[in-house]
């Protein structure tokens, strides 16, 4: 036993020896009941000189002396038999304790090594003891694998928790728990140590909560709703779709109208003068492609289908599609996809911003989605998580990336009825190829059981924090391939920054809590110090920039003639595309337009 009985670990001492000899008050307990993967140690409770000392508590491991080996076993519930106290005498328990491996000496001068799974039994009065911290030490030992140190055992803080960081990322890992519990914070704290162990790592945040890129300043850059440039062009047909219909049931009859006519305005943009015809063979177009297209050339293609006297009965579709594609067009919320700079052949620009190529010193790109309208999200990460596996598999190599999803039960849902097909799809590819050719994915959610278990299945290293509801903590539990199944059972009790570790990136099951970090950096901290800071009067609230960035709308910065503008509207600033109109009155001289226009200043007749 140790001198300082408050603590599991510390240095070793003469009164370490694991002798049958020892005197009982150096014995804590002794096996009276194995079963194979359990044992029970009856022992008592205080350490007989009448004092309470704590030297069994649920949670903690323990050493079973067998001579040549000691099996190690983790106490997850003591008791009395009677379930009676006793003031006056000893009170006698009994220590369940579940069985995790055995640590065999390496011989003089070397450290101990640990084994998982159990070659030699204990025995009925085998001797149990405290685990010393050497023995401690070589159950967490990582076998000389790359790691990185993300805290502490909870046990003892004195041993580092370490992870072997290449099987956490290629396996692709997940981190659970509920809200309030430290989850974002331990993303950070794990995200700036794996760019420190992985500098040549680029990470994608799929961050629905805008918090990532204010804890992560040095290594990140933002992408917003006012900076991201992703043409329509590079979204697949169903991809489109949901921007269409905006998250609604699409019409089969459109969808099949859309795909006929998206390839003949891709032919026209790469053959201006080729018509609609389609070449067929290995070259030819689909929906589908990544090749620009103006929006001007697929109204003008669906103008002349209605015009088409064969085509009355589909006129109904048509002008309905129109409509829809217009309207996206107007739309100052997708601007981000339908501006006038998004006509031409940007894809190289556009990828290379996103995830970052080259990344400058910042191979983080925080991808900041709550500005962005609801319906276009499953379209966005669709595409973001679809461009992510295709570069990393025609890199060859040389290109590795993590996609991040955060609350990943909005991508992913458990029923295949909800969320968005090409998303799930699009997920679901990284995480069961991905690792083959650098594609790596991190899944953080607070629901696990929303969750869809084919994706949580994939992630061989989980990271689970507090969870209180019952179905989220039978879905962990079925996660866990080891014998330490009943660490689990700490899941509605640990504290703020603990979580339970388990799988490829660590040696055996480890119940840790994550290294403390600057306030400043911890995820979302700037938006409560701001609302700390305002007094809750809301006094210093600027609603009137509130009020603008509700409307997205660019203030006007000339007076257009009402055909411009739908032109303009409807090319989405094509500048090769302009419809003749008639010429506007002239302005009078003496009008004052920095106050406003009269209203019949630029009154005209629309000859369309």
């Amino acid at each position: 036993m140790f001198v300082d009985r408050g603590k599991f670990g510390g240095e070793t001492t003469s009164q370490e020896r694991r002798d049958d000899a020892q005197p009982d008050a150096r014995v804590l307990g002794h096996v009276v009941h194995c079963d194979g993967a359990r044992a029970t140690i009856a022992a008592f409770a205080d350490s007989g000189e009448g004092t309470l000392a704590g030297l069994w508590a649920v949670g903690r491991m323990i050493s079973i002396n067998l001579g040549v080996t000691r099996t190690v076993g983790l106490v997850y519930a003591i008791g009395r038999p009677d379930r009676v106290w006793d003031e006056n005498g000893r009170n006698p328990i009994e220590v369940s304790v579940e069985l995790v491996g055995e640590v065999r000496d390496g011989g003089a001068g070397t450290t101990p090594v640990f084994d998982r799974g159990i070659t030699v039994y204990p025995h009925i009065g085998a001797v149990a003891h405290r685990i010393r911290s050497r023995d401690l030490q070589a159950v967490y030992d990582l076998a000389g694998r790359k790691s990185v140190t993300i805290g502490s055992l909870s046990q003892d803080e004195t041993i580092n928790a370490c992870i072997a960081i290449e099987d956490t990322l290629a396996r692709h890992f997940a981190v659970v728990g509920t809200t309030g519990v430290g989850k974002s914070t331990a993303v950070s704290l794990l995200l700036r140590k794996t760019i420190e162990a992985q500098p040549d790592l680029r990470v994608l945040i799929l961050d629905p909560h805008n918090e990532f890129s204010a804890a992560l300043p040095d290594h990140s850059v933002k992408v917003d709703t006012v900076t991201l440039d992703l043409p329509f062009w590079l979204f697949r047909l169903e991809e489109f779709a949901e921007v269409l219909f905006r998250g609604r049931e699409v019409e089969p009859d459109e969808i099949d109208v859309l795909r006929d006519i998206i390839p003949q305005a891709k032919n026209l943009y790469r053959n201006p003068h080729s018509g609609t015809f389609l070449r067929r063979g290995a070259d030819s177009l689909t929906a589908d492609t990544p090749v620009p297209y103006r929006m001007a050339d697929l109204i003008r293609l669906l103008d002349e289908r209605m015009g088409l006297l064969e085509s009355k009965n589909d006129r109904p579709v048509y002008r309905s599609l129109k409509t829809r594609i217009e309207s996206a067009i107007a739309d100052p919320r997708y601007r981000f996809m339908f501006n006038s700079r998004l006509i031409e052949d940007t894809i190289h620009q556009t990828i290379g911003n996103i995830f970052r190529i080259p990344h400058g010193g910042r191979p983080i790109t925080c991808f900041e989605m709550a500005g962005l309208p609801s319906e276009v999200v499953n379209s966005v990460c669709s595409v973001l998580a679809r461009l992510a596996f295709d570069l990393a598999l025609w890199s060859e190599g040389k290109l590795r990336l993590l996609v991040l999803c955060e609350e990943a039960h909005r991508y992913m849902p458990a029923d295949p009825r909800l969320g968005f097909a090409p998303t799930r799809h699009a997920l679901s590819r990284i995480a069961k190829e991905g690792r083959k050719y650098g594609c790596y994915l991190g899944v953080v959610t607070q629901r696990p059981g929303e969750l869809d278990p084919t994706i949580l299945s994939q992630c061989s290293t989980v990271f689970a924090m507090r969870l209180a509801n019952d179905q989220d903590q039978k879905i962990i539990r079925s996660a866990i391939a080891d014998s330490s199944a009943s660490t689990l059972s700490f899941l509605s009790s640990m504290g703020q920054r603990e979580a339970i570790a388990f799988g490829e990136g660590v040696a055996t099951t480890m119940r840790l809590k994550f290294e403390k970090i600057p306030p400043s950096l911890i995820p979302g901290s700037n938006k409560r110090q701001a609302a700390q800071a305002s007094g809750g009067d809301g006094s210093d609230v600027d609603l009137a920039g509130i009020v603008e960035r509700l409307r997205n709308v660019p203030r006007p910065q000339q007076a257009l003639g009402f055909a411009e503008v739908t032109d303009m509207q409807r090319q989405a600033g094509d500048p090769g595309y302009r419809r003749p109109v008639e010429p506007a009155a002239p302005i009078p001289e003496d009008l004052d337009i920095s106050f406003g226009l009269k209203p019949t200043t630029f009154g005209r007749s629309r000859s369309d």
